[in-house]
Protein backbone atom coordinates (compact mmCIF):
# COMPACT_ATOMS: atom_id res chain seq x y z
CA UNK A 1 0.00 0.00 0.00
CA UNK A 2 1.85 3.45 -1.45
CA UNK A 3 1.27 6.27 1.49
CA UNK A 4 3.01 9.49 0.37
CA UNK A 5 2.07 12.13 2.95
CA UNK A 6 4.05 15.15 1.56
CA UNK A 7 2.27 16.94 -1.13
CA UNK A 8 1.42 20.10 -3.07
CA UNK A 9 -1.12 21.45 -5.05
CA UNK A 10 -1.55 25.24 -6.67
CA UNK A 11 -2.90 26.52 -3.22
CA UNK A 12 0.87 26.87 -2.39
CA UNK A 13 3.64 26.02 -5.04
CA UNK A 14 2.51 22.87 -6.92
CA UNK A 15 1.36 23.20 -10.41
CA UNK A 16 -1.58 20.87 -10.18
CA UNK A 17 -5.30 21.41 -8.33
CA UNK A 18 -6.09 19.52 -6.04
CA UNK A 19 -8.03 17.64 -7.87
CA UNK A 20 -5.59 16.38 -10.70
CA UNK A 21 -3.10 15.59 -7.83
CA UNK A 22 -5.74 13.28 -6.10
CA UNK A 23 -6.50 11.92 -9.53
CA UNK A 24 -2.59 11.24 -10.82
CA UNK A 25 -2.45 9.67 -7.16
CA UNK A 26 -5.10 7.30 -7.44
CA UNK A 27 -3.87 6.37 -11.03
CA UNK A 28 -0.37 5.42 -10.34
CA UNK A 29 -1.65 3.28 -7.34
CA UNK A 30 -1.07 6.11 -4.15
CA UNK A 31 -3.71 4.50 -1.88
CA UNK A 32 -2.93 7.47 1.15
CA UNK A 33 -2.12 10.71 -0.08
CA UNK A 34 -1.44 13.49 1.94
CA UNK A 35 -2.27 17.24 0.94
CA UNK A 36 0.49 19.21 2.73
CA UNK A 37 0.69 23.09 1.50
CA UNK A 38 2.71 25.75 2.83
CA UNK A 39 0.93 27.68 5.39
CA UNK A 40 -2.77 26.85 4.11
CA UNK A 41 -5.84 24.46 4.67
CA UNK A 42 -7.52 26.05 1.28
CA UNK A 43 -6.99 22.67 -1.11
CA UNK A 44 -8.48 20.74 1.96
CA UNK A 45 -12.22 20.76 0.92
CA UNK A 46 -11.30 20.30 -3.05
CA UNK A 47 -8.97 17.31 -1.80
CA UNK A 48 -11.65 15.77 0.28
CA UNK A 49 -14.25 15.70 -2.66
CA UNK A 50 -11.56 14.13 -5.46
CA UNK A 51 -9.99 11.58 -3.24
CA UNK A 52 -13.78 10.04 -2.23
CA UNK A 53 -14.64 10.41 -5.70
CA UNK A 54 -11.18 8.48 -7.10
CA UNK A 55 -11.40 5.80 -4.14
CA UNK A 56 -8.16 7.06 -2.00
CA UNK A 57 -7.71 7.75 1.23
CA UNK A 58 -6.54 11.59 2.46
CA UNK A 59 -4.96 12.69 5.18
CA UNK A 60 -5.84 16.22 5.44
CA UNK A 61 -2.15 18.38 6.60
CA UNK A 62 0.31 21.65 6.26
CA UNK A 63 3.38 22.43 6.25
CA UNK A 64 4.33 25.27 8.48
CA UNK A 65 7.11 27.78 7.91
CA UNK A 66 9.67 27.95 10.99
CA UNK A 67 13.26 29.20 11.61
CA UNK A 68 15.22 27.77 14.44
CA UNK A 69 18.14 30.36 15.18
CA UNK A 70 17.92 31.54 11.55
CA UNK A 71 17.47 28.65 9.81
CA UNK A 72 14.73 27.34 7.89
CA UNK A 73 12.46 24.82 9.57
CA UNK A 74 9.38 23.04 7.71
CA UNK A 75 6.49 21.14 10.24
CA UNK A 76 4.20 18.99 8.59
CA UNK A 77 1.49 19.46 10.60
CA UNK A 78 -1.38 16.42 10.20
CA UNK A 79 -4.81 16.12 11.01
CA UNK A 80 -4.94 19.69 12.67
CA UNK A 81 -8.11 21.89 13.22
CA UNK A 82 -8.00 24.39 10.62
CA UNK A 83 -10.04 26.28 12.62
CA UNK A 84 -8.06 26.51 15.62
CA UNK A 85 -7.59 29.76 16.34
CA UNK A 86 -3.75 30.73 17.26
CA UNK A 87 -2.03 28.22 14.38
CA UNK A 88 -4.80 29.94 11.61
CA UNK A 89 -3.52 33.25 13.10
CA UNK A 90 0.13 32.05 12.74
CA UNK A 91 0.13 30.66 9.35
CA UNK A 92 -2.01 33.63 8.25
CA UNK A 93 0.83 35.92 9.57
CA UNK A 94 3.29 33.63 7.63
CA UNK A 95 1.45 33.99 4.35
CA UNK A 96 1.52 37.91 4.32
CA UNK A 97 5.23 37.96 5.18
CA UNK A 98 5.82 35.87 2.49
CA UNK A 99 4.06 37.85 0.59
CA UNK A 100 5.85 41.07 1.43
CA UNK A 101 9.01 39.69 1.13
CA UNK A 102 8.00 38.17 -2.12
CA UNK A 103 7.32 41.87 -3.51
CA UNK A 104 10.67 42.76 -2.72
CA UNK A 105 12.68 40.25 -4.12
CA UNK A 106 10.56 41.19 -6.85
CA UNK A 107 11.26 44.69 -6.97
CA UNK A 108 15.25 43.56 -6.54
CA UNK A 109 15.25 41.71 -9.26
CA UNK A 110 12.92 44.08 -11.42
CA UNK A 111 16.44 46.16 -11.33
CA UNK A 112 18.51 43.85 -13.48
CA UNK A 113 15.97 41.55 -15.28
CA UNK A 114 12.31 41.84 -17.26
CA UNK A 115 10.08 40.78 -14.49
CA UNK A 116 7.36 42.85 -12.87
CA UNK A 117 4.81 41.47 -10.07
CA UNK A 118 2.08 40.68 -12.47
CA UNK A 119 4.06 38.27 -14.32
CA UNK A 120 4.20 36.47 -11.13
CA UNK A 121 0.93 36.46 -9.65
CA UNK A 122 -0.22 35.15 -13.08
CA UNK A 123 2.27 31.88 -12.10
CA UNK A 124 0.19 31.38 -8.48
CA UNK A 125 -3.64 30.50 -8.04
CA UNK A 126 -5.83 32.86 -6.72
CA UNK A 127 -5.64 31.80 -3.68
CA UNK A 128 -2.33 30.26 -3.61
CA UNK A 129 0.37 30.88 -0.77
CA UNK A 130 3.15 33.08 -2.93
CA UNK A 131 6.43 32.75 -2.79
CA UNK A 132 9.89 32.08 -4.46
CA UNK A 133 8.30 28.92 -6.66
CA UNK A 134 6.28 31.45 -8.57
CA UNK A 135 8.64 33.56 -9.28
CA UNK A 136 10.97 30.80 -10.61
CA UNK A 137 7.88 30.15 -12.56
CA UNK A 138 7.81 33.92 -13.84
CA UNK A 139 11.43 33.82 -14.38
CA UNK A 140 11.24 30.35 -16.53
CA UNK A 141 8.50 31.97 -18.50
CA UNK A 142 10.41 35.38 -19.37
CA UNK A 143 13.40 32.70 -20.41
CA UNK A 144 15.85 34.02 -17.76
CA UNK A 145 16.38 30.50 -16.12
CA UNK A 146 16.02 27.02 -17.73
CA UNK A 147 13.78 26.24 -14.99
CA UNK A 148 12.48 26.10 -11.21
CA UNK A 149 15.95 24.12 -9.78
CA UNK A 150 18.60 26.51 -11.70
CA UNK A 151 15.78 29.52 -10.52
CA UNK A 152 16.87 28.62 -6.82
CA UNK A 153 20.54 27.50 -7.27
CA UNK A 154 21.05 31.01 -8.44
CA UNK A 155 19.09 33.93 -8.71
CA UNK A 156 16.54 32.83 -5.63
CA UNK A 157 19.49 31.41 -3.60
CA UNK A 158 20.06 32.39 0.14
CA UNK A 159 23.16 33.68 -1.08
CA UNK A 160 21.52 35.26 -3.82
CA UNK A 161 21.88 39.73 -3.48
CA UNK A 162 18.15 39.63 -4.55
CA UNK A 163 17.30 36.76 -1.50
CA UNK A 164 15.17 38.62 1.01
CA UNK A 165 14.61 36.37 4.39
CA UNK A 166 11.15 35.14 5.75
CA UNK A 167 10.12 36.15 9.02
CA UNK A 168 8.58 32.67 10.49
CA UNK A 169 7.77 31.55 14.45
CA UNK A 170 10.05 29.40 15.95
CA UNK A 171 9.30 25.60 15.67
CA UNK A 172 8.88 24.97 19.07
CA UNK A 173 5.81 26.95 19.14
CA UNK A 174 4.80 25.56 15.58
CA UNK A 175 4.77 22.07 17.72
CA UNK A 176 2.74 23.37 20.72
CA UNK A 177 0.48 25.09 18.52
CA UNK A 178 -0.07 21.91 16.09
CA UNK A 179 -1.12 19.56 19.24
CA UNK A 180 -3.64 22.47 20.61
CA UNK A 181 -5.08 22.05 17.55
CA UNK A 182 -5.35 18.09 17.60
CA UNK A 183 -2.74 17.42 15.27
CA UNK A 184 0.42 15.71 14.75
CA UNK A 185 3.84 17.63 14.03
CA UNK A 186 7.03 16.31 11.76
CA UNK A 187 10.16 17.74 10.76
CA UNK A 188 9.82 17.56 7.19
CA UNK A 189 13.47 16.88 4.99
CA UNK A 190 15.47 17.70 8.76
CA UNK A 191 19.15 16.53 6.93
CA UNK A 192 17.76 18.67 3.81
CA UNK A 193 21.48 19.99 3.53
CA UNK A 194 21.61 21.21 -0.56
CA UNK A 195 19.18 23.80 0.36
CA UNK A 196 20.92 25.62 2.98
CA UNK A 197 21.86 25.04 6.76
CA UNK A 198 20.19 22.29 8.52
CA UNK A 199 19.28 22.22 12.26
CA UNK A 200 21.96 20.72 14.88
CA UNK A 201 21.33 17.75 17.12
CA UNK A 202 20.52 20.44 20.01
CA UNK A 203 17.83 21.71 17.74
CA UNK A 204 16.57 18.45 16.78
CA UNK A 205 16.31 17.50 20.35
CA UNK A 206 14.67 20.45 21.68
CA UNK A 207 12.59 19.78 19.01
CA UNK A 208 11.90 16.54 20.42
CA UNK A 209 11.14 17.57 24.27
CA UNK A 210 8.50 20.13 23.02
CA UNK A 211 6.92 16.97 21.73
CA UNK A 212 7.73 16.74 18.00
CA UNK A 213 6.05 13.71 16.92
CA UNK A 214 7.74 12.19 14.02
CA UNK A 215 10.95 13.29 11.32
CA UNK A 216 10.31 12.72 7.68
CA UNK A 217 13.53 10.34 7.41
CA UNK A 218 12.73 8.98 3.51
CA UNK A 219 13.08 11.99 1.57
CA UNK A 220 15.33 12.52 -1.46
CA UNK A 221 16.87 15.45 0.09
CA UNK A 222 17.73 14.10 3.21
CA UNK A 223 21.46 11.96 2.06
CA UNK A 224 21.25 8.85 2.49
CA UNK A 225 23.56 8.50 5.69
CA UNK A 226 21.53 11.10 6.85
CA UNK A 227 18.71 8.85 6.96
CA UNK A 228 20.23 6.14 8.70
CA UNK A 229 20.82 8.62 11.54
CA UNK A 230 17.71 10.00 11.29
CA UNK A 231 16.32 6.59 12.04
CA UNK A 232 18.30 6.21 14.60
CA UNK A 233 17.21 9.14 16.53
CA UNK A 234 13.51 8.61 15.67
CA UNK A 235 14.05 5.03 17.62
CA UNK A 236 15.63 6.49 20.43
CA UNK A 237 12.96 8.90 21.20
CA UNK A 238 9.93 6.95 19.85
CA UNK A 239 9.31 8.81 16.93
CA UNK A 240 7.18 8.33 14.54
CA UNK A 241 9.36 8.17 10.87
CA UNK A 242 8.03 8.89 7.59
CA UNK A 243 8.60 8.95 4.06
CA UNK A 244 6.99 10.72 1.33
CA UNK A 245 7.84 12.62 -2.18
CA UNK A 246 7.20 16.25 -1.69
CA UNK A 247 5.57 16.54 -4.64
CA UNK A 248 5.31 19.80 -6.50
CA UNK A 249 3.88 19.06 -10.17
CA UNK A 250 6.20 19.97 -12.79
CA UNK A 251 7.35 22.35 -10.47
CA UNK A 252 9.75 19.65 -9.14
CA UNK A 253 11.60 16.77 -10.67
CA UNK A 254 10.05 14.27 -7.32
CA UNK A 255 8.08 12.01 -8.02
CA UNK A 256 4.93 11.14 -6.43
CA UNK A 257 5.45 8.40 -3.94
CA UNK A 258 9.35 8.01 -5.08
CA UNK A 259 9.22 7.74 -0.72
CA UNK A 260 6.79 6.18 0.99
CA UNK A 261 5.31 6.02 4.81
CA UNK A 262 5.01 2.58 6.42
CA UNK A 263 1.11 1.55 6.91
CA UNK A 264 1.91 1.18 10.70
CA UNK A 265 3.76 4.58 11.18
CA UNK A 266 0.17 5.98 9.43
CA UNK A 267 -1.70 4.31 11.81
CA UNK A 268 0.25 5.62 14.65
CA UNK A 269 0.28 8.97 13.33
CA UNK A 270 -3.87 8.90 13.32
CA UNK A 271 -3.81 7.56 17.05
CA UNK A 272 -2.21 10.66 18.30
CA UNK A 273 -4.55 12.93 16.18
CA UNK A 274 -8.15 14.40 17.64
CA UNK A 275 -8.11 17.52 15.13
CA UNK A 276 -10.16 16.08 11.73
CA UNK A 277 -10.22 12.25 11.05
CA UNK A 278 -8.30 10.68 8.21
CA UNK A 279 -10.42 10.57 5.06
CA UNK A 280 -10.82 7.08 4.00
CA UNK A 281 -11.16 5.14 0.94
Amino acid sequence: MAIDLHTHSRFSDGTQSPTALVEEAAELGVAVLGLTDHDTTAGWDEAVRAAQAAGIALVRGMEVSCRYDGISVHLLSYLHDPAAAELTAAVADARRARLDRTRTMVERLAEDFPLSWESVLEQAGAEATIGRPHIADALVTAGIVEDRSAAFAGLLSSHSKYYVSLPTISPIEAIRMVHEAGGAAVFAHPRASLRGRTVPDAGVRAMVEAGLDGLEVDHRDNPPSARVALRATAEAHGLLVTGSSDYHGTGKPNRLAEHTTDPEMLERLVAVTSGVPLIDA
